[in-house]
Order: structure tokens, then C-alpha cells, then sequence
């Protein structure tokens, strides 16, 4: 196989371009770094794309490789045939390269192997022949040998069939033919192991569903009830079909051979290869829907991530509680921690007014205009407690609910030991929690990625390829985004292409010790830091107030040379980027002409046009761009409060398969299942909205009794007359945005 050429052909690329990318893989560039610097060689491949694009070939590698091993182990025992040659050379997966070995496989000790060490497979093969002249009760005789165990030809006869029923299984082409039918007709069946007994799955207690229909949501719940016990969960297949299959091979002339062959057929489907595909098709099935659910979490992750930062804001952070108070702490615009304290907002009336006191001094003192608030434990009456003290004080204070999945797992790591020595655990998560309103990405990269808590199944998920997925999105976001060398923490460091834990604690340690870095070239002096890292992370480092503007900006120190000559080209220099930016420097550009400058230059389009908008507007944050966060100061209500009918403005906090749930202020999320999230039809969610997105919404239902809201989001009648008319002529008019699809992980074919 040319993996290449495969690449090419299954992702609709341009041959260069593949070629290109895997060469740099193969040198060890790290996809943030080809994706941002080698966009000319890629054809300006992003991230996403990339990383697909990587999983793909070191699967193809490793079929190659698995087929190699195969092929020598066939060759091994002298019964490689061109036939078999050419079938593992045109398997396409690894699950057709174990078929074909299935019949060379060591196998345990079975029903077929003792047979054989009987003695009996001659007899096998006189059966399978089904010659009419034959007749197998008589042939059985010769096989008669008490000191072997053949008692009598009943016995060889059944050994006999016992070796035509495996070899029957070991059929490669016989299986791969089952395990379409199965897949293609196959019904996912679900029934109560105690009917009785109440669970989350009384859904699934009489369920049934063609396999390829099954939801990938609904498979991850049938497993979940089968593994915790409340399920019975089967595959099923009609048999007579299934059958036919095997029998339309092996079944030769209608004689009393033909007849054991049709026996020892069947008793190969039910007693081995069904079970086997049964194995296999819900194996294959976890195996998608878990794959589905990584992307959905991985891009739940990338929209949380990339929620804009709130700058220049004192934060006032609280971590409700109970019994051990409510932990509070001031951080200013920095992040760095100004004051602590335990209050007890939900104690008595003593406590609750002495809270409020110190609430409000700190609000005075350190100019707080931003307050946020941990979701977990006591969140609804701290923030009732919040809302009345806004209604009390002079100053003007915002308040947001934050989403503290994960903020107990830092609290107690290593990370905020070291980040936080003279704190207690407790303060640590009122640290984060306002941190977490402050700069979002900044202080989610310290915590285990699948510890956020923004996605469906997390904790049944494989947990390695979970891991590597969650990990390449917070690598993707922290380099798109770029960090401060100067105030960077050693845990965002370690996400920048090229520096791995070591050496971005030696960063931190090197600028502790020497004090900040006053242009990028310093970092060469960093321990274990060299001249090939550096090329993997100095465009995404960021060095602010140094000797060189360029070195706040995401232009590559090895393109210094071409920004320089673009400056002069167009009536700038390097003061104009340090004094705030070159503004006019794209039209000067454009009308000089891109590609014009391009040729003089030496350097691609993509790379000039990258380098532009970097000396456009120097140190610029993508995240700024994007709408911010709903903050909140006014009035809060309860489930009880609410009524069907009712408009509200909520954001949506996580995005599931069967739809998006919205905090819309009443502590319990409401969900919005995807087919009211707007009026045309979507296959995800994910086509619709994102993480941290601020939507309108009305409520549908309440049920006050289970804490459960219904809601939509598509329009009233009244609505739709009064919206403007759709042009249908234009893709994008119809709500569909490619990239959107593109960049929660979903393939697009390219025609």
C-alpha cells in the first residue's frame, strides 16, 4: 500500500500536500507548528485537519506493519499461497488482516484440535468432498481407535464435523460476509435483568433497534446499564439468512455428506461465528460512539478553552460550601492573589451579616468588579447571597456562575501545592474559581482535561485516546492563542509546541532567577532548551515591553527578516508595531499587491498574509473577538419560578448528542433537545451552537418535582413572520456553516 497516496485519496488532498505533512511529521514538527509556520508546504492545513490526518497514518503504518507480521508467520509454516499473498495485500483493515491469519493462529485447545490429534481430519475432508458414492458411516469405521478415544463412528463422525465447523469459522471471506449482513441487518436488543428493579434505564428494558439506526448516545447507554448490571444487551440476526450464506458455499450435492456438511454449517454459525461477530459488531459499535463522543468532548473543550477572558478585572472568587463556609478570594488583574477569607453566607443570621461585611470590604478595598461563583455545593443560596449584597452597595459588581468541574482535583494537586504553597486546599479552589472568569484558558490548561467535565460518558471512554485527543485540543488552543513568556505558569508553558514539562519549569526557574525576558532570543540560554525547540516555540511565545515588537507578535522569529522588508515596502518600521501597530498596513499592501510582494520577499502567500495581520495588530488575542460572557447583577429565580412561556437569556454550558444544556440562572440547567434548537433540520448540535455561547431561549416544561427544565430555542410564529426572508441560493444562508462541523472533528467530503 502507498499510505500516501491512501491519505490523499480518503482526505481529497492534493498528493504534495500529503507528502509534505507526513515529511514533517516524520522530522518531528509538532502539528501547532506546521499548521501556523508550514502553511505553504501543507496548503495551509489547520490543526484539526492535521491531527486526523496523523491518527490515519499511524493506523495505515500500523496495518502495514500487522500485515508484514502476518505474512512472515504465514511463510513461517510453509502454507503462504499467492491467493493468500494477494489477500493480505488487499486488506484494508486490521480486522481483514486477523481473518486471514485466523486459520494460522496457535488456538487454544478446542473441539476441532482434539479431533484433529484423533486422527481425524482425513475424515473431515472425505465429508467435505460430498462425493455421491461416498458414504460417511461406512469411511467412519476405519477411524474406529479405542487407545485415541474414537469409541465408535458416531464419535468420528462428530469429530469430523467438529474440524469442518471451525474451519467453516476460520473463513475469511465467510466471516467478513456475516459481519456485513450483521451490521447492515442486525437488531440491537435490550431487555431488564430484573424487571422490577428502577433505574435511569427503564428505557431500555423492551428496546430494539436495526443496528445501523443506533444512536451513539444510546449505545454508550446500553452499556453503561448492561456493565452496571440493570441490561441484558444482544445482537441479533436472523439466521436463516445468515445461514444461507455459508451453505451456498459449502454445500456442494443434496447426499448424506451434504446433509452432515449442512449440520456441522450450522453448528458453526451458532456455536462460533456468531458469537464471535455479535463480539465484534458491539465492539465495533462502543468503538465509533465512543470515538463521536471524544470529538463532541473535544470540541466542548476547544469552545471552553477559547471563551473570552475577562481583562483588567479584579476578581472576587467564591467556592460555596456549607458546614466548612464559603471560601472567598481576591485576585487582581494579574491573577495574583490579594485576599482570602471563610465566610458563611448560609449560617445564621449573625454569620450571613458578618459575610456580607466582609463581602463588601473587599469589594471597597480592592476595587473587586467581577465576582464568580463555583456551581457545585451551596452555589444557589451563595448566589442569592451575591445578588442581594449588589443591591446594597454603591459600586457597579457582575456576578457568573462558573463551572468548577475539575477545581477540587487542582485544589489538591501537585500543581497548586507548588503554585500555592502558604494555602490551604480549600482557598486553592476559590483561586481557580476566579481565575476561571479572569482567563479561562490559563487556568483550565492545570487541570486534567477530562476533569472539566464537558462532554457525555467521559468516565467509559478509552481513557489513553480520550487523554491524547483532550490534550492535542488544549495543545491547539494554547498555541492559537499564544502566551506571555513573562507571566506564563510552567503548565501553560508545557502546551506550547516544542517544550515538554521539563523544560518549561527550567523557563520559569530561568526567568525566577535572571527576572523577565526581554526578547525571545534569551530562551536559547534556558536549560535543555535547543536550537529545534526553539523553532517549535518561539512564534507562540510572547515577549510584551521587550527589545524587539516582533517578539509580541505570532510572527516567527526565522520570518523577522521578511516582516522587516514588508514594513519598508509599505511606509512603516518597527516603531509603528511597537506604538500600537501598523493599521493601514494591509491596504498599503494590497494595493502595492500581495503577490507582488510575495516574489521580492521570498516568502508564500499564507505566510505574508499571517505576518500582515500580526503587524496589524500586534499582541492581538483571538479570544477578544468573540462575544463575552453573560454576566449577571440583577434579580435570580428558582425551578419553582418558572413558568412555560417564559423568554430568558442563559449560556449554554455543555453539548451532548441529543442536545445542549443552558444555565439560564435557576441553578439546574435546562435542556433544549436538538430538535428545538432551531427550525431547520441538524445531525448535531455542535451544527447549531457552542460552549459558552449566550442564547435565548423560552421554557417549554417544568418539572418542579425532578429539577428538570424543557426548553427551546427556536422561534414563535410571530417571530418567524417578523425574520427576513431566506436567499436560498447561498449555502451559509441556510444556517449551515462547514466550519463549524469541521472544527468539532467531523469529517467533510470534498467533491
Amino acid at each position: 500500500m502507498d499510505i500516501n497516496k491512501t491519505l490523499a485519496k480518503e482526505f481529497g488532498l492534493r498528493q504534495e500536500q500529503v507528502d509534505n505533512t507526513v515529511a514533517l511529521i516524520d522530522d518531528d514538527k509538532t502539528i501547532p507548528f506546521i499548521a501556523r509556520y508550514r502553511k505553504e508546504l501543507t496548503g495551509s492545513l489547520d490543526d484539526q485537519v492535521l491531527r486526523e490526518l496523523y491518527d490515519r497514518l499511524m493506523y495505515l503504518r500500523n496495518l502495514e506493519k500487522r500485515k508484514e507480521e502476518v505474512s512472515a508467520a504465514i511463510t513461517e509454516q510453509e502454507k503462504m499461497t499467492p491467493e493468500l499473498e494477494a489477500a493480505i495485500s488487499a486488506a484494508v483493515t486490521l480486522v481483514e488482516v486477523e481473518d486471514i491469519y485466523r486459520p494460522f493462529k496457535p488456538k487454544r485447545k478446542t473441539r476441532a484440535s482434539v479431533a484433529r490429534e484423533k486422527g481425524l481430519e482425513p475424515l473431515a475432508q472425505l465429508i467435505l468432498e460430498q462425493n455421491g458414492s461416498t458414504d460417511p458411516e461406512k469411511e467412519a469405521e476405519a477411524f474406529i481407535d479405542e487407545e485415541k478415544g474414537v469409541a465408535d463412528t458416531a464419535s468420528a463422525v462428530q469429530g469430523a464435523l467438529d474440524i469442518i465447523a471451525e474451519d467453516i469459522s476460520d473463513d475469511a471471506d465467510i466471516r467478513k460476509k456475516l459481519r456485513a449482513l450483521a451490521g447492515e441487518k442486525g437488531e440491537l436488543v435490550s431487555k431488564a435483568a430484573d424487571p422490577e428493579a428502577e433505574s435511569v434505564y427503564m428505557n431500555y428494558y423492551e428496546y430494539s433497534e436495526p443496528v445501523p439506526k443506533v444512536a451513539n448516545h444510546r449505545v454508550l447507554a446500553l452499556d453503561r446499564g448492561e456493565k452496571e448490571g440493570f441490561l441484558k444487551v444482544a445482537v441479533t440476526l436472523e439466521e436463516s439468512a445468515a445461514t444461507t450464506i455459508i451453505l451456498n458455499k459449502y454445500i456442494k450435492n443434496n447426499n448424506a455428506c451434504g446433509e452432515l456438511v449442512r449440520a456441522a454449517a450450522e453448528d458453526s454459525y451458532k456455536r462460533l461465528i456468531f458469537p464471535s461477530i455479535e463480539r465484534e459488531i458491539r465492539s465495533e459499535m462502543t468503538a465509533k460512539a465512543a470515538e463521536e463522543s471524544i470529538k463532541v468532548f473535544a470540541s466542548n473543550l476547544r469552545q471552553m478553552l477559547l471563551q473570552p477572558p475577562m481583562k483588567n478585572s479584579t476578581v472576587l472568587g467564591l467556592d460555596p460550601g456549607y458546614a466548612h463556609g464559603c471560601k472567598t478570594a481576591v485576585i487582581d488583574s494579574t491573577g495574583k492573589v490579594l485576599d482570602t477569607a471563610i465566610i458563611y453566607p448560609t449560617g445564621s443570621a449573625g454569620a450571613v451579616k458578618a459575610a456580607k461585611e466582609k463581602v463588601k470590604q473587599f469589594i471597597a478595598k480592592y476595587g473587586v468588579n467581577m465576582i464568580s461563583i463555583g456551581n457545585g455545593t451551596a452555589s444557589r443560596e451563595t448566589e442569592q447571597f451575591t445578588a442581594e449584597i449588589l443591591k446594597e452597595i454603591p459600586q457597579k459588581v457582575s456576578y457568573m456562575v462558573v463551572n468548577e468541574a475539575g477545581a477540587s482535583v487542582y485544589s489538591a494537586s501537585k500543581v497548586a501545592a507548588e503554585e500555592f504553597p502558604e494555602y490551604d486546599v480549600s482557598i486553592r479552589g476559590a483561586i481557580s474559581i476566579a481565575r476561571r472568569l479572569q482567563d479561562p484558558l490559563a487556568e483550565l490548561v492545570k487541570i486534567e482535561p477530562k476533569a472539566i467535565g464537558v462532554g457525555q460518558y467521559q468516565h467509559d471512554m478509552p481513557q489513553a485516546r480520550m487523554s491524547e485527543a483532550l490534550s492535542g485540543v488544549v495543545e491547539d488552543c494554547v498555541n492559537s492563542v499564544g502566551v506571555d513568556l513573562n507571566t506564563a505558569s510552567h503548565s501553560l508553558l508545557s502546551y506550547i509546541a516544542g517544550i515538554n514539562a521539563t523544560v518549561a519549569k527550567n523557563i520559569v526557574a530561568y526567568r525566577e532567577e535572571n527576572g523577565r525576558f526581554t526578547d525571545r532570543k534569551e530562551l536559547m540560554k534556558v536549560p535543555k532548551l535547543g536550537k529545534k525547540a526553539f523553532e517549535q516555540c518561539a512564534g507562540f511565545l510572547r515577549v510584551r515591553d521587550g527589545k524587539n515588537p516582533l517578539d509580541n507578535t505570532a510572527v516567527h522569529p526565522e520570518s523577522y527578516g521578511a516582516a522587516s522588508s514588508l514594513l519598508t515596502e509599505c511606509g512603516f518600521t518597527l516603531a509603528d508595531v511597537s506604538g500600537g501597530g501598523a493599521s493601514e498596513i494591509n491596504e498599503k499592501a494590497e494595493k502595492i499587491g500581495i503577490g507582488a510582494i510575495s516574489e521580492k520577499l521570498g516568502i508564500g502567500v499564507p505566510t505574508l498574509t499571517d505576518i500582515i495581520g500580526e503587524l496589524k495588530k500586534p499582541g492581538r488575542d483571538l479570544r477578544d473577538e468573540l462575544p463575552p460572557p453573560l454576566l449577571r447583577s440583577g434579580d435570580i429565580m428558582e425551578v419553582k419560578d418558572l413558568k412555560p412561556g417564559m423568554e430568558l437569556v442563559g449560556t449554554v454550558r455543555n453539548i451532548i448528542d441529543f442536545g445542549v444544556f443552558v444555565d439560564i440562572g435557576v441553578h439546574e440547567d435546562g435542556l433544549v433537545h436538538i430538535s428545538q434548537i432551531c427550525d431547520r433540520f441538524i445531525k448535531h448540535p455542535l451544527e447549531a451552537v457552542k460552549v459558552g455561547e449566550v442564547v435565548k431561549v423560552r421554557v417549554l416544561d417544568v418539572d418542579v418535582k425532578r429539577n428538570r427544565i424543557s426548553l427551546t430555542m427556536r422561534l414563535k410564529d410571530e417571530e418567524k413572520k417578523q425574520r427576513p426572508p431566506r436567499r436560498r441560493e447561498k449555502k451559509e444562508s441556510k444556517g449551515f456553516d462547514p466550519s463549524r462541523l469541521k472544527n468539532a472533528g467531523f469529517k467533510i467530503k470534498q467533491k
